[in-house]
Parts: C-alpha cells; sequence; structure tokens
C-alpha cells in the first residue's frame, strides 16, 4: 500500500502556476479531498500533512528544496517512519504525455526528470510508485525548460486539473494496496472524446 504521496514542484509564488508544478497541484487536491492541512516542517524540508487511514498512518509530502534536491525531502521522511520506496508514490509532470492523460508506473528511470533523478540518489533505488501527469511538450528540445516553467494555456490547465480530479479516484486502491485496480482506474480515466460538431440545419 501507497503511505508517503510526495507532489514535486518549485517553491514560490513565481512557480506556483507553472507546469513543473502540477505535483504540488494534485497533492492539494487530495489534502482538500482528505480536509488535511499541509504544514512546514523544517526536518524534513518542506510541506507535511499526516493522518490515519484504515488504521494506517498516511503522509502527503511537498518538498520546498526545489526541484532537483527533492530527494532530500522524500529520504528524510522515509528514513524516519521507516517508509519503504515501494510504498511511496510521486507525484510529476511528464512532457511525453499530453495534457489531460496521466500514468502510473512502479520503477524505472528517471527519464532526465530533475525531481526523479534526485529521489533516485537519495532512496538508492528507483523502485517506487510514479504518476505521471501530461503536460505536453514544446516540440523542440531547446525549449523544454522554459515549456515547464511557464503557466499552461487556459484550456491545457481546464484538462490537467480535471485529469487531478480524475486520478485521484485511484487513492482508495491505493492505499488498500490493490495497485493493479489503481493502474487500471489511472489508464482508463481519459478525458471525454469532443463531440463531433452537428451538421447544418438539424
Amino acid at each position: 500500500m501507497i503511505k508517503l504521496f510526495v507532489g514535486l514542484g518549485n517553491p514560490g509564488p513565481e512557480y506556483e502556476l507553472t507546469r513543473h508544478n502540477v505535483g504540488f497541484w494534485w497533492v492539494d487536491a487530495l489534502a482538500d479531498d482528505l480536509k488535511l492541512t499541509l504544514t512546514p516542517d523544517r526536518s524534513y524540508h518542506g510541506l507535511v500533512a499526516r493522518t490515519t487511514l484504515h488504521g494506517q498512518t498516511v503522509w502527503l509530502l511537498e518538498p520546498r528544496t526545489f526541484m532537483n534536491l527533492s530527494g532530500r525531502s522524500v529520504a528524510a521522511l522515509a528514513r524516519f517512519f521507516k517508509i519503504q520506496p515501494e510504498e511511496i508514490m510521486v507525484v510529476h509532470d511528464d512532457l511525453d504525455i499530453v495534457p489531460g492523460h496521466a500514468k502510473l508506473k512502479f520503477g524505472g528511470s528517471h527519464a532526465g526528470h530533475n525531481g526523479l533523478r534526485d529521489i533516485h540518489a537519495q532512496l538508492g533505488t528507483g523502485d517506487y510508485w510514479r504518476l505521471r501527469l501530461g503536460i505536453g511538450h514544446p516540440g523542440v528540445k531547446s525549449e523544454v525548460v522554459d515549456w515547464v516553467l511557464r503557466k499552461p494555456a487556459p484550456d491545457q490547465r481546464v484538462a490537467i486539473e480535471e485529469c487531478i480530479a480524475r486520478t485521484l479516484k485511484a487513492v482508495p486502491p491505493m492505499l488498500a494496496g490493490e495497485m493493479e485496480k489503481a493502474t487500471l482506474l489511472v489508464h482508463t480515466s481519459k478525458p471525454p472524446r469532443p463531440k463531433p460538431p452537428r451538421p447544418e440545419g438539424i
């Protein structure tokens, strides 16, 4: 089961609404659902919330270390409370997925994502869960840094927020350790197809 939900992003108001912060948006939405308040905790270098669900302690964490040092925060909390890597869910932006879509996976490489790269290094393994929220790709590699640090267009923002709302439905099976069910929920949770235009005169 998942005991620690981590949202990745950068601290500060200038980054709050940028694509790179969709992990924060997701954890904020989960905190709202669970009626929790994230509060600063210097021991874990981030904003933290704690609750008990089904008799099990569950943590929410938003590192405040900047993206490329996210592992410092994750490892500090996980080690202190003896949370194993496979009990951690990291929610982050993904360039290779279009806005409005998400993928759930276990393990694998960091694929160049600086937040995941540092978590890999600090945990000493890549064997943790990731919820990948699509932000799309600018189409040119040289524009990626600027892309992730900019606000999404209004329609993309709506698509991402709707995706967050849909993927939150996978949290109960995550908490129950039913990861196959959670994966199915995430992968079948896609935005509705736009209706075709009605022919004129009807």
